[in-house]
């Protein structure tokens, strides 16, 4: 709840005010774990523009409850679903404390588990440890059998996410400026949006999600090999290295 609420620039008092007045749906509950996503944040922010344009609480409430029955959240604004769809394909995987420290043999100390849960990574569910995510779990517990020490790679996880949240932001500027362009502003204004334009958007965040994942991954290659090729350039020639 702390998390979407930092997400959505509100309070957790005014979330769960929210909550009360069924503003926003219930979480997906797993046991003791409550599950928000992108639909409840999407959710908040529709809210939030609502209240800027002067419309109450109880007619939010009403708009809401009437879409609801023939729309998503997604198109309050005149927006199909696609501009809510989430672009992480994850799994969550849960683990006992036994298979944990499967993953990662002798690295599982207090410390490693206090930052995994720092970033993220982990969530306690009773007697279970849920992994937000089988390709990180995999990609972490790889690294620290090459001999990477979990701390370190933990460390590098902040650093990525930091980097990650900034190109992030990148696209969603592009998006906004250039895709949006000023349709969420135009519909929660009360006007009507044509359906050629609405068709546009979804049809290009959907192509725009193959293509971000492609311009990252090319860019991130690039950089790797300007960086070996750095590397191997400060390294002495072979006839000139020091004798054993």
């Amino acid at each position: 709840m702390a998390e979407l609420a930092e997400a959505a620039g509100i309070t957790v008092r005014t979330l769960r005010f929210y909550r009360e007045r069924k503003l926003i749906p219930p979480p997906r509950r797993e046991g003791r774990i409550a599950w928000y996503d992108e639909h409840h944040l999407a959710r908040l922010r529709t809210i939030a523009a609502l209240l800027e344009r002067g419309h109450t609480l109880g007619g939010i409430a009403e708009l809401l409850t009437a879409f609801e029955h023939g729309r998503g959240v997604g198109e309050l604004l005149g927006m199909p679903g696609a501009i809510a769809t989430p672009w992480a394909e994850e799994t969550p995987v849960r683990l006992s404390p036994e298979n944990l420290a499967d993953h990662f043999a002798g690295e599982v100390t207090p410390e490693n588990l206090a930052g995994a849960l720092d970033i993220g990574y982990l969530a306690v569910d009773g007697d279970e440890i849920v992994h937000v995510s089988r390709r990180l779990l995999n990609a972490s517990s790889a690294l620290v059998a090459k001999g990477i020490p979990l701390a370190a790679v933990l460390a590098a996880g902040r650093d990525v996410r930091a980097h990650a949240e900034a190109l992030a932001e990148t696209f969603t500027a592009l998006i906004r400026e250039h895709v949006l362009n000023g349709l969420p502003d135009r519909a929660a204004g009360g006007e009507p949006l044509p359906p050629d334009e609405i068709t546009r958007v979804t049809q290009t965040l959907a192509a725009l999600r193959p293509i971000a994942k492609d311009v990252i991954d090319a860019e991130l290659s690039l950089a790797m090999d300007r960086r070996l090729s750095a590397e191997l350039k400060a390294w002495p020639p072979a006839d000139d290295a020091p004798p054993e």
